[in-house]
């Protein structure tokens, strides 16, 4: 071959070619930030709007639904869904794949600002941003305090850490989380009110009005001029009472005397405890691009400052540092691909008995992982999870041609030639067949790295990197193998060394396989012999495997479960609690968590995340780690959900951590149509329906309960005598219930606080307190000349009813959405008996329907994807093989090897206990490359034997002896090289280990069979070709003869057509 026998000449230029590679390697590495996972562009977009103090039927009729109509003909959308809780509505919109992020939110932004006039005229301005995992909170931290007000403490962390912190290389901003901001109050007093004939709407207007400074202008005296500025902002928050309202007889009517003015803090909706200790949490994200490691030690080092600096009782704890995991994942990721290596090195070292030969095969190790690093800098990658697994996964493949290569130069070496010669014809000899393999395994990887879907993006770098570092591999074995081999001779190879008591234990090692070699004869020639058995033996034990998965033995999910050593668990209390009922329930079940033995510390917040309510809880659960604790995360949520029942008044989901905001729960059913109430009962009975099936758990539904309200119902007539309308009383009430920020306070320090006006909390209890609420007329009065104030209750009805606490949509409809875990059984297990429960009783009325989502329907669209890459990764090796064996029979006989490959996936999965899943998926598509390898040496030693004249059955059995041996060390290779991350040392390992089982269960199988069943399949394709060759040939023969018959000699043209 030319690339070898150019470095066998070139031996200095061969070497420096290898430093080159590893030079430009080892600086791209120092370049490459690290990262959990890929850099992915989430085609998601998010629009919430703040509407105060409105319900759940009136944010989705007057926002959420116009919004949606707006959006939905935009280019590229593919799904909305939306929820419309109480003051907020927000919509989730998905793009098409291809669509560009930053275009889609430019199109989002200019359809809300044409639809903002139909929009109520007091909601906040619609906020539309992207969802990016990547700007989740890195770290987050808590700040406690003994004795410290939770006012000041939110001043503390606003004002001094949230500033400190943002001073940190790479860090992007900085939010404060569960604090309450000082606030000046307004409190009206409605007897007082109506005694002085004064509205809501007159005290905001007088605030507005009265506290401001304002400039007048300026006045000129010869050569000077001096500004004039009126001057009224209040400097003193009780100064606030002496602001004159009105004036009734001559008097004038003060704010004191009408209202209660306090110096407080914000109505506290939300709160936050850390290990059981009042807390503000405090979220850091990260900068573009830069490295999270980094940013993270920052943090902790600025934090470590801050402590030591800040007031005695005051504590600022790290609660969450992503970095931790990271770290940890990539170090067990590193001390894999470490292990991997030497454990591979090691099965060379046995075959080959010569230190020597180990050392030249193993040299493809570093230089290959080495300038992987070259190809992840020129293509944008990062060093995270993906890239790094796919360099563990790839230690057994990366020597495989070196071992071929070498283990072929040494066979030439042990018939007589020297090693130069040697290294030279082995290399020629073997070449064809590495190349094919070679080929065959990038063919494999290629449309891994081009996988549909948003897994694909992640899997994009996966493939690219093990494509690379295979294909400089490939080149390695050509350049740099067989130079060592040709100038350092080896003297174990040739048999003249002296052997250590080592190298005699190896000696008898590698007898007793040539002894196993000459038995695998016999045992060729028994299958040969037997042709129909063994094809019927093999399709057995496939159709046997295949079936594991139909009847339930090995299950399916979308994700594998890894223990991350932390869990949230989320809390539920009645619809209609209040913040202080939902405090006290959520934290009684955390002091129970707390007194696990595997737990570390616990984050409770209520009423946090962007959806949540005062009812809504989230517990974040930090377990000890995994070396400490006797039991596994899975372990410790599974006793958790059986101890949650007994904690009456709440109801608390356990589920896999999903950041601070909480995460969602796997089963998920849709339940579409327009009506509630009708949505409702069909939830009901599905709720029932499904709840007894084995391993379902934390089972509840999105319009469970109903939320109590007052409905005010106005005496039109009465109201239109007076002058009073709907809007005039929905805007008192919202400004008097909700609060109004009338006006701002600027302290001492500069900083700027609302003025809010409502009711005082002794006057906002009840119906009745609402029927005192008073509202201004159209009408005079004649003896004062002010507007007449009446009672709310003069005017109207106040009725209690209810509402749903929150109404989703999916596409353009009302839904109902039941989600679940499962715990004991698989997803697709769980999953396929609740759709054959939902089918069994379900007669839906017209216009409703129920579809699956959560990971079901992810698991669903992902093997599609997987089964796209998957035939195409099999269309390119087929291509591949026939073009270099320049048959097309032939590489179906090879390929045979991939469906016996599958028998080891399913029996490694159902030995280990694991599922099918994304990882495994992606292990049976590296599977298609690696299995043919073997086939390939087989049947390539076979056509060459052939050509020499060799019977077929002689070559058959020559060749399986022969290349039994590198066939086995390079399985062994792979399997030894997987084995360190399919036992899942370290953190995160749970979820690479799928990937690596499925591989190597795949190869034992597939290297037992096809060394049996390959070299039968091929006779009788063999036969089939001969029969086809021959029925071509006798129709030729029939043809002459017929010609022959004619008088018409074979090439002429006949009489009917004569030359010109």
């Amino acid at each position: 071959m030319f690339l070898s026998n150019l470095s066998i000449k070139r031996p200095v230029f061969a070497t420096m070619m290898m430093v080159a590679l590893m030079v430009l390697g080892l600086f791209s590495l120092r370049r490459l930030p690290l990262d959990e996972m890929p850099d992915v562009e989430f085609p998601f977009l998010m629009v919430q709007t703040i509407y105060p103090g409105a319900g759940p039927e009136a944010v989705e009729r007057e926002v959420t639904k116009k919004i949606e109509e707006a959006i939905n003909p935009i280019a590229g959308v593919k799904r909305i869904e939306s929820s419309s809780v109480e003051g907020v509505s927000t919509i989730f919109v998905e793009f098409e794949l291809e669509t560009k992020v930053m275009d889609a939110q430019a199109d989002v932004r200019s359809k809300l600002d044409a639809l903002r006039p139909s929009l109520p005229s007091d909601i906040e301005t619609p906020v539309v941003s992207r969802f990016d995992f990547r700007q989740s909170p890195i770290v987050s931290l808590a700040l406690s305090g003994e004795g410290w007000a939770l006012r000041d403490l939110t001043q503390l962390a606003t004002e001094t850490i949230s500033r400190r912190i943002e001073t940190v290389d790479g860090v992007g901003n900085v939010t404060v989380v569960g604090g309450l901001q000082r606030e000046i109050h307004v409190l009206l007093l409605p007897p007082r009110m109506e005694a002085l004939g004064v509205s809501p709407e007159m005290v905001v207007g007088a605030l507005r009005r009265e506290n401001m400074d304002a400039p007048a202008g300026r006045v000129e005296r010869g050569i000077g001029e001096q500004l004039v500025r009126v001057k009224g902002r209040v400097r003193d928050p009780r100064a606030f009472a002496a602001l004159v309202v009105t004036v009734r007889g001559g008097t004038p009517v003060r704010l004191g005397d009408v209202a209660r003015i306090e110096d407080a803090q914000e109505e506290e909706r939300t709160a936050a405890e850390f290990s059981g200790r009042r807390a503000i949490g405090i979220d850091i994200r990260r900068m573009s691009g830069s490295n999270i490691v980094a940013v993270a030690d920052g943090v902790r080092g600025t934090v470590a400052e801050l402590n030591a600096q800040l007031p005695r009782g005051v504590r600022l704890e790290v609660i969450r540092d992503n970095s931790v995991w990271i770290r940890e994942s990539l170090a067990d990721v590193q001390l894999t691909l470490v292990l991997g290596a030497l454990l591979t090195v090691l099965i060379v070292f046995l075959f080959l008995n010569s230190w020597r030969s180990t050392v030249i095969t193993g040299l493809t190790l570093p230089v290959s992982v080495i300038s992987a690093f070259l190809a992840i800098y020129a293509f944008g990658f990062t060093i995270n999870t993906m890239t790094l697994m796919a360099l563990s996964l790839a230690i057994g493949m990366l020597i495989d041609d070196a071992i071929v290569v070498r283990e072929n130069i040494v066979r030439h070496v042990e018939r007589g030639e020297d090693h130069y010669t040697a290294a030279g014809e082995g290399t020629s000899e073997i070449g064809f067949a590495v190349l094919a393999t070679t080929l065959s395994v990038l063919a494999v990887f290629i449309p891994v790295g081009f996988m549909g879907g948003i897994i694909g993006k992640f899997f994009f770098q996966f493939g690219i990197t093990v494509a690379f570092a295979i294909a400089v591999s490939l080149f390695v074995s050509f350049t740099l193998d067989p130079m060592l081999s040709s100038i350092w001779y080896d003297p174990q190879a040739e048999g003249h060394a002296e052997r250590g008591p080592i190298g005699r234990q190896l000696e008898r090692f590698n007898q007793r396989f040539r002894d196993l070699g000459a038995w695998y004869r016999t045992v060729i020639a028994w299958a040969l012999d037997h042709r129909k058995t063994t094809v019927g033996v093999a399709i057995g034990a496939f159709v046997l495997a295949i079936s594991l998965f139909g009847i339930g033995a090995v299950g399916g999910e979308f994700m594998p479960k890894s223990d991350r050593s932390e869990f949230e668990v989320t809390v539920k209390t009645p619809v209609g609690s209040s913040l202080a009922y939902t405090r006290a329930k959520t934290e009684e079940l955390d002091r129970f968590i707390r007194a696990l033995p595997e737990v570390e510390f616990t984050y409770l917040t209520i009423g946090g995340g962007q959806q949540a309510t005062v009812t809504d809880g989230t517990i974040y659960v930090r377990l000890k780690p995994v070396a400490v604790r006797a039991r596994s995360q899975e372990e410790v949520m599974v006793a958790l959900r059986a101890a949650v029942p007994p904690f009456r008044g709440v109801r608390a989901y356990v589920m896999e951590a999903g950041g601070m905001g909480g995460g969602q729960r796997p089963i998920q059913v849709n339940i579409l149509g327009p009506d509630l109430a009708r949505l409702q009962e069909i939830s009901d009975r599905a709720l029932a329906a499904i709840r007894p099936v084995p391993g379902l758990v934390d089972l509840s539904s999105s319009l469970e309960g109903r939320k109590p309200e007052f409905v005010v119902e106005l005496d039109r007539d009465l109201a239109a005598n007076l002058g009073v309308t709907i809007g005039s009383v929905s805007t008192g009430l919202r400004t008097v219930l909700s609060g109004s920020v009338a006006s701002n306070f600027e302290d001492a320090s500069g900083l700027t606080h609302d003025v809010v006006v409502r009711l005082a909390p002794e006057f906002r209890e009840s119906s009745t307190d609402l029927a005192r609420v008073p509202l201004a007329t159209t009408q005079v009065d004649q003896r004062s000349g002010s507007l007449v104030m009446v009672p709310l209750g003069q005017v109207a009805r106040i009725l209690p009813s209810g509402a749903p606490s929150e109404i989703k949509r999916y596409q353009l409809e009302r839904m109902v959405r039941i989600e679940g875990n499962y715990q004991g059984r698989s997803l697709t297990q769980v999953s396929g008996d609740i759709q054959r429960q939902l089918r069994q009783g379900s007669v839906l009325p017209t216009g409703y329907r129920i579809a699956t989502g959560g990971e079901q329907e992810m698991f669903i669209e992902t093997v599609g994807y997987v089964v796209e890459s998957l035939v195409l990764a099999i269309v390119f090796v087929y291509l591949i093989l026939a073009s270099q064996f320049g048959s097309f029979l032939q590489p179906l006989a090879i390929m045979l090897a991939l469906p016996l490959s599958l028998i080891g996936v399913m029996l490694g999965l159902l030995l280990t206990r694991g599922t099918f899943n994304i990882m495994s998926m992606i292990g049976v598509i590296m599977l298609m490359g690696l299995v043919t390898k073997n086939a390939i040496l087989l049947v390539d030693f076979a056509n060459k034997a052939r050509a020499t004249g060799s019977p077929r059955r002689e070559a058959l059995i020559d060749a399986g002896q022969i290349r039994l041996r590198p066939i086995m060390m390079t399985t062994l290779a792979m399997i030894f090289g997987m084995l360190p991350t399919a036992l899942a040392l370290g953190e995160g390992g749970e979820f690479r280990a799928p990937m690596a089982r499925a591989v190597i269960g795949g190869l034992v199988t597939s290297t037992l069979l096809t060394l049996i069943v390959v070299p039968v399949v091929y006779t009788y394709f063999d036969d089939f070709g001969s029969r086809v060759v021959a029925w071509l040939t006798s129709k030729e023969e029939v043809k002459k003869v017929r010609a022959e018959e004619a008088g018409v000699v074979p090439g002429s043209l006949p009489e009917a057509f004569p030359a010109d």
